[in-house]
């Protein structure tokens, strides 16, 4: 098995960017969605509604890259402004039709479910089969793709096992990952999908990846070996 991607999401949500390389350490993939859009009432802008996340339209047609101090958040039409800039804010705000600030992480931390997420080559396909049609990994904003032979869902036998990732990194998969609709939405060069989300749910409990607690922080980069530990 080798990684294959690498993809970081500076503000929560929002389009996020492809490395060759990256630092992980406790929390995950050093940057990864530190920043999030909160709206007046203090929820996380998200493809759902929940006690802490709500649904805000437009999300995908914004894009966090990462900067010296603080993330940069690219409008649709190019333009780009400091995350905790008040004119971003409110371009921002224009783009979702709702007035929201894009915040750094407090005490509680910004993701849905754990600090890093992986997905493997084998469970793409594993859909393909299902769907008749490639999946672009890019639906399931995943920080990491493992290239991994064959066609299934093997992520489901790595939880509670270490995962190791180049000389440095361990991971240890705790849950498998509970999809929502973002999967179905339009991102990158990606069409809006009518039966993604109901293929997963139907052929996999509406689960697809895993998310992992980092047991040995390190460095990892594009072609890494990633092995399973013996328990």
């Amino acid at each position: 098995m080798k990684l294959v991607e690498i993809r970081r999401y500076p503000i929560k949500s929002l389009l996020g960017e492809r490395l060759a390389t990256a630092e992980v350490d406790q929390r995950g993939l050093a940057g990864d969605r530190l920043w999030a859009v909160r709206d007046a009432d203090g929820k996380l802008g998200s493809g759902k509604s929940t006690r802490r996340f709500r649904r805000m339209p437009g999300l995908f047609t914004l894009r966090g890259h990462s900067g010296d101090l603080v993330p940069v958040v690219e409008l649709p039409d190019g333009r780009r402004f400091a995350a905790d800039e008040s004119a971003g804010h409110e371009a921002v705000s224009e783009v979702l039709a709702r007035p929201v600030t894009i915040e750094r992480e407090a005490e509680v931390m910004h993701h849905d479910e754990g600090p890093i997420s992986l997905i493997s080559s084998a469970a793409l396909r594993r859909l393909h089969d299902l769907l008749g049609e490639p999946v672009d990994p890019v639906r399931f904003r995943a920080n990491l793709l493992v290239d991994v032979p064959g066609s299934d869902f093997p992520e489901d036998g790595w939880l509670g096992r270490d995962v190791r990732i180049g000389a440095q990194v361990v991971l240890r998969p705790r849950r498998r990952l509970t999809r929502c609709v973002m999967i179905d939405l339009p991102q990158e060069d990606v069409p809006a999908h009518e039966h993604l989300l109901r293929t997963v749910a139907e052929h996999h409990d509406m689960t697809f990846g895993v998310w992992a607690t980092v047991e040995r922080p390190g460095r990892i980069e594009l072609q890494d070996a990633v092995e399973l530990l013996p328990r």
